[in-house]
């Protein structure tokens, strides 16, 4: 395999957050070289046993130190790491890192050239900083499910995370270019905002605006005859002509534009479901694909994984997904170690700030570790 892309090797994170938002922020960092130091409570990151697969995948790349926080004598060790790193980012509601001894006005102290993001459901100002919330929360309240993702269907929920997961890419984002600036920062990002954003970007801020606007009627999700479900991408007039051919009971002067597709929608939908319903997934893939129709299977990542285009590209390594990048022919990111246990490299990472073996031993006896 061709040498990784690792453009952030040689830069320390470390992360204080739990959950998703942070540590997906910090997966991006780690898989393009940056060595992310994991800081847990006593019973480890609740991520662990909420969503046991995310957490397995996001925090690959990444070393674990087990540091009870409410101990005041973990201030040594926070001021430690926080003078050997970069970067910092944390995932608490406003006020808990100050009250942790982790926030960012008492490690600058130690490092004034750090870089210390917080990640928090509503930012850290405003009417709503102390709101709790999760991404389905930040998702609505931004106006995501404002909006149906299919033709004829109502407004549903992402499998996917959103908020949490594009707050942690912003946040990656953010701290990279912090880095390029080249000197101390605090960065606010809020899940809230990194929601809205998007959905900004996709429907704007028209009040009025069309709940179809973004919508095709044959650029949609239908059933096969066994039960399977393909996407057909059809936006262009010559990726339509193309489909008409296949299915020449559809070419109909209802349907010969893209503005009349819209405005008979409904109407060309239920056909559509009733027509793909004719033949299995295999038959419409074959066919739709010689006749250069976009036509793609759902299918699980799993499944995704063993697809040749994302074999010939080396889009996963130990069973892990990885950055999506090339850069220069290299691929961006590695899989370097597996997701750590809960404290594995504790040990390890206190000798490295400098802490002795007997030191060690007393804050495990006392409980700090």
């Amino acid at each position: 395999m061709a040498e990784s892309w690792l453009p952030l090797a040689g830069v320390r994170v470390v992360d204080f957050s739990m959950f998703v938002p942070g540590p997906f922020s910090t997966a991006i960092l780690a898989d393009l070289g940056a060595d992310v130091i994991k800081v847990e409570p006593p019973r480890g990151d609740p991520g662990r046993s909420y969503v046991p697969v995310q957490f397995e995948t996001e925090n690959r790349n990444k070393r674990s130190v087990v540091v009870n926080l409410k101990d005041p004598q973990a201030a040594d060790i926070v001021a430690r790491l926080a003078a050997h790193t970069q970067v910092v980012i944390e995932g608490f509601r406003p006020g808990v890192a100050k009250r942790l001894g982790i926030d960012y006005e008492t490690l600058r102290r130690h490092n004034a050239r750090l870089l210390y993001c917080s990640i928090s459901g509503y930012g850290q100002t405003g009417p709503w900083r102390e709101r709790p919330g999760h991404d389905v929360n930040y998702v609505a309240a931004a106006g995501g499910l404002a909006f149906p993702g299919q033709w004829r269907k109502a407004p549903a929920r992402s499998s996917l995370p959103i908020a949490d997961m594009a707050g942690g890419a912003f946040a990656a984002i953010a701290v990279l270019a912090a880095l390029h600036e080249g000197k101390g920062a605090y960065l606010d990002l809020s899940l809230f905002e990194a929601a809205f954003f998007l959905c900004a970007m996709r429907h704007g801020l028209d009040r009025e605006v069309d709940p179809r606007a973004h919508l095709f009627p044959v650029n949609d999700v239908f059933e096969t005859a066994d039960g399977k479900r393909l996407t057909l991408g059809i936006l262009e007039e010559h990726f339509w002509q193309n489909f008409v051919q296949v299915v020449p009971e559809l070419a109909d002067e209802r349907f010969a534009s893209d503005a009349k597709r819209r405005a008979n929608g409904d109407t060309l939908s239920a056909s559509l479901e009733a027509v793909l319903r004719r033949k299995t997934a295999a038959e419409w893939q074959r066919l739709l694909e010689e006749h250069d129709v976009p036509v793609d299977l759902c299918v699980t990542p799993g499944e995704a994984a063993e697809h040749p285009q994302l074999k010939e590209r080396s889009a996963s390594e130990r069973g892990y997904a990885k950055f999506p990048v090339w850069a220069n022919g290299r691929r961006g990111g590695a899989i370097t170690r597996r997701t750590p246990q809960i404290g594995e490299h504790s040990r390890e990472i206190l000798v490295e700030l400098g802490f002795d073996d007997g030191e060690i031993v007393e804050f495990r006896r006392k409980g700090v570790l």
